[in-house]
């Protein structure tokens, strides 16, 4: 039996995408001041990055990054295991465990990849299982598969789900992993409830804070918010890619956890370390984000303005309290002619389609930061205003072509 072509295959699944409007076409982006981005030419006000806090381009970021980058180099020479781990990646890790009450925190190069670390390492025997909320980020899902552990998912944000399925695989060894904010939704997880689970059911609770630390509380996060520490979460990661501006990623957790997941986790051992000029803006980013509580303090005054607005103007808000701010439109298509009818206008905001959402939630999402004005905050609102009008104005327009097309065609009988 011939073996599938896997061009064909290729073309067959482009065609489908083709079908359903879902290419993803690849933006470019030429240059970048604050929340201004030079696209195509054009300059257009940005709502769709993560740099929650500003801080990205802040000055005494980019000069850590710089100056770092003079002394010790453009990378770091090889794995952190052979002679990769610098002073740099020591004192961030050091720092961001401080920071947040844990014991010891381990640097990786993302975020994907160190959910795949904490999940190869730690489970992949026989009847292990992973117990996942069903809208965790791909790259908690993906770590499960890959782990070759047992994926089972619950209904979002409901921690009796979570009790069920853990009941439900009672025989290997369990982890319970949720995001804590939720990169598509922005609402938070019930964390204080998933632990109580974690813990009568035996599974180590595992929370991906991508979107939580530097945001929420006094920065520390949703772990911290809710009042949890290292006893109830023993490992959570935070990612350097979202409010504080850079790339990377550090899983926080106990001491022995931690020095299992050096030891063994293939993620951290077989690739090459992260630059240490990385790490040091990534340290300095860190500070700032320790200190300069008017960030957090700004951003929650722009997303109450923003909800205001938004309701005011009748727009489909989900519950979100934070500076994710995802605006329902239902169809595919709804969600891509508000996103082009806002960049004709001057603003950039992403379409969400599936699979990264589920069918029928197609969505223009939002992103605040503190580096946007209550002045744009209240044209963006505006805009989509503007924009929904139009598209639905548009389709109904389509619609009556099509009804009366479909008259027109009609044969009438002749009245004798």
């Amino acid at each position: 039996m011939a073996r599938p072509d896997l061009t064909a295959r290729l073309q067959a699944q482009r065609a489908l995408r083709d079908a359903q409007g879902r290419r993803r076409p690849r933006r470019t982006v030429t240059r970048r001041d604050g929340v201004r981005l030079e696209v195509d030419g054009r300059w257009l006000t940005g709502f769709c990055s993560n740099d929650y806090l500003g801080l990205a381009q802040q000055f005494s970021v980019v000069n850590a990054l710089q100056d770092a980058a003079a002394r010790e180099g453009a990378g770091a020479g090889a794995s952190h295991l052979v002679c990769g781990h610098h002073a740099l990646h020591d004192a961030l890790e050091r720092e961001v465990a401080e920071w947040l009450g844990y014991p010891r925190a381990l640097l990786f190069g993302s975020g994907f990849t160190a959910n795949l670390a904490v999940q190869q390492a730690l489970l992949g025997e026989e009847n292990d299982v992973c117990v996942q909320d069903k809208l965790n980020h791909a790259s908690l899902l993906d770590a499960t598969r890959l782990a070759g552990a047992r994926l089972r998912r619950y209904p979002h944000l409901d921690a009796e789900g979570a009790m069920r399925q853990l009941k439900h695989a009672p025989d290997g060894a369990a982890m319970l992993a949720t995001d804590g904010v939720f990169s598509m939704d922005g609402d938070i997880a019930p964390l204080r409830a998933l632990s109580l689970v974690a813990r009568l059911q035996q599974a180590l609770f595992y929370v991906d804070d991508a979107h939580g630390v530097g945001v929420l509380g006094d920065g520390r996060g949703a772990v911290a918010t809710a009042g949890l520490g290292v006893d109830d979460v023993p490992l959570q990661l935070v990612t350097l890619g979202k409010a504080l501006g850079g790339s990377g990623a550090l899983v926080l957790g106990r001491e022995d956890l931690i020095e299992h997941l050096a030891e063994t986790a293939r993620p951290y051992i077989y690739t090459t370390a992260m630059a240490p000029a990385l790490a040091a803006s990534a340290l300095e980013a860190v500070r700032l984000a320790r200190r300069d509580h008017w960030r957090r303090a700004k951003l929650t005054d722009l997303i109450a303005l923003f909800r205001s607005e938004a309701r005011r103007h009748g727009l489909d808000l989900m519950a979100s309290e934070t500076p994710i701010q995802p605006l329902l439109c239902g169809d595919d298509h709804t969600a891509m002619a508000m996103s082009q009818a806002l960049e004709q206008a001057g603003w950039l905001v992403g379409a969400i389609r599936p699979p990264t959402v589920p069918e029928g939630k197609a969505r223009l999402r939002v992103t605040l930061s503190a580096l946007h004005t209550t002045e744009r905050v209240r044209g963006l609102v505006e805009a989509i205003a503007v924009a929904r009008d139009r598209v639905a104005f548009a389709a109904r327009s389509a619609a009556a072509v099509v009804t009366g097309a479909g008259l027109s065609d009609r044969v009438v009988p002749h009245a004798y």
